[in-house]
């Protein structure tokens, strides 16, 4: 048989790549959108904590009580489980913030099983899409960073006395957050809605200058900065969180012009509001690990009604393989909620990935 013909017959009869295996655990009913994992009784095994609960690791099993969380409608005002020792007592803390009471705030963490984590106000910022933290300036305690759609960008800086700075950056910002190195000079942007923030040499001393470079709509929280096709220029990847869509936007320079050519990754799902690039497989390289958020605005969005999961993306090449961690209708499956975290949770050295939402809270176990 000839060569040629051969490698075409083998194409045709091989079996196709298996997804890699995943094995829910259903942690809780509770309809809280995001997650943190944190050491938080100092026992040095990670543990969940997701909106008035804490989770024990390493079975989560056993449940604490942190507060009371304000509900509207069928949401909860508490769209980020950021961890930090805000108050550097050696236990750690969360900053989170909600929609409707418009207010950024960190829960202090007494160390006391069972007590209600004392409430600090940050900021009365505005609606809270979600909340993300960065290393801005590189110094090992990271920013917080709001999205605020329709108001003014702003980071908070942690000082030394447990207070935090507030620095505006721009007159006003849309749906979408990101964070990254756009234009390869070593230092960490921003990336908005309507386009990005370079970072000068000192962030919280010198003008931030914004680009008009794109206009990516009601994106996601994070828009996720990177090199995909390895060019040496990062691109963005970004997801439709209200809509159908989950895009990479290829970064090139046209007679010293930056130019970003949008691409698809994939067409079939909705509401892409929630996304991480972290090696899940083990095999050295990032895979685009994210999925549906699941009701977003109740119903409301584009294939809302869809059945709906979670997915990875492998890049090939040229394009990305989308690959399933669990997919199926309202009751089976599961989404993303709006802050996921993907972590090692059982020291294998393959992380897991742990997602609240409206349908729950469940750690998949990563090769199960």
């Amino acid at each position: 048989m000839k060569t040629g013909l051969w490698l075409v017959l083998a194409a045709a009869i091989a079996p196709l790549v298996k997804d890699r295996p995943f094995k829910q655990q259903k942690v809780s009913e509770e309809r809280f959108e995001a997650v943190g994992v944190f050491d938080v009784n100092g026992d040095k095994v990670p543990d969940l904590v997701s909106g008035e609960w804490w989770y024990e690791g390493p079975s989560f099993k056993k449940k604490f009580f942190i507060g009371k969380v304000r509900a509207e409608g069928e949401y909860y005002d508490d769209f980020s489980t950021i961890p930090m020792d805000v108050n550097g007592d050696g236990r750690m803390d969360f900053v989170t913030g909600g929609w409707f009471g418009g207010t950024l705030i960190w829960k202090e963490n007494t160390g006391k099983l069972g007590a209600e984590w004392p409430e600090h106000v940050i900021d009365a910022c505005g609606n809270v899409e979600t909340t993300r933290a960065w290393d801005v300036d590189g110094d090992g305690t990271p920013e917080i960073v709001p999205n605020n759609p329709g108001r003014p960008f702003k980071m908070y800086r942690l000082n030394k006395d447990g207070s935090f700075t507030k620095f505006q950056l721009l007159e006003k910002q849309g749906h979408g957050l990101g964070f990254g190195d756009v234009n390869g000079d070593g230092r960490g942007d921003f990336i908005l809605a309507d386009g990005w923030l370079e970072a000068p040499e000192k962030p919280f001393a010198q003008k931030w200058v914004f680009h008009e470079d794109f206009k990516l709509g009601q994106a996601s929280v994070p828009i996720l900065v990177t090199d995909v096709d390895k060019d040496g220029k990062n691109d963005l990847i970004v997801g439709a969180a209200h809509d159908y869509g989950l895009f990479w936007y290829k970064q090139s320079d046209a007679n010293g012009q930056r130019t970003w050519e949008k691409k698809l990754i994939d067409d079939k799902n909705s509401q892409y509001h929630e996304m991480h690039w972290r090696d899940i497989t083990g095999d050295g390289k990032p895979e685009l690990v994210t999925g549906k958020r699941y009701r977003a605005h109740n119903d409301n969005d584009a294939g809302a009604k869809d059945d709906y999961g979670m997915f990875y993306f492998t890049w090939n090449g040229t394009g990305f393989d989308k690959h399933t961690i669990i997919f199926g209708p309202a009751g089976q499956s599961k989404g993303t909620g709006i802050a996921m975290e993907i972590v090692d949770l059982n020291g294998d050295k393959l992380p897991e990935i742990v997602a609240a939402g409206k349908d729950g809270l469940s750690v998949f176990w990563n090769g199960k």
